[in-house]
């Protein structure tokens, strides 16, 4: 399934559509993976606190990880949100969207592949993310 973002070419061949995609282009799991040891290293580079990272591939179709982190203050939140988005474009991921920047409380920033949460801590420890994505399945419990 194509992501958003990325052009394929149609190539019309004796009246079959067919996409050609470039082979350079990353696929599933190692972009995911490429993408989340960038995220990762901007976030420490940035003095981001209680750095989670959650594997959501096939718990959700939002995404493969997300990452939820601390800054000390809405002036934090919105350095490391700012460090990160250009570390992503500079990196060529920079087709990210972004909630919040402007008040520095919850900066949402969403890779397509990552979905990155910063927050101030009163406001992480209200919306415990972490907890409500890292538990187990309830069928999982059921079996």
């Amino acid at each position: 399934m194509p992501r958003k973002g990325r052009t394929l070419t149609t190539v019309h061949t004796k009246g079959r559509a067919s996409r050609a995609i470039p082979k350079s282009m990353e696929r599933g799991a190692d972009a995911a993976a490429r993408a989340l040891e960038l995220v990762l290293a901007s976030l420490e580079d940035s003095k981001a606190e209680d750095i989670v990272s959650i594997d959501i591939a096939g718990k959700s179709a939002l995404g493969d990880y997300m990452v939820v982190v601390s800054g000390r203050s809405n002036r934090h939140v919105s350095a490391i949100s700012e460090h990160l988005i250009s570390d992503l474009k500079d990196e060529g991921l920079g087709s990210a969207r972004v909630e919040g920047l402007e008040t520095g409380d919850w900066v949402l920033i969403d890779t397509g592949d990552i979905i990155v949460h910063v927050f101030r801590p009163e406001i992480r420890e209200f919306y415990n993310l972490e907890r409500m994505w890292a538990a187990p399945d309830i069928e999982d419990r059921l079996h």
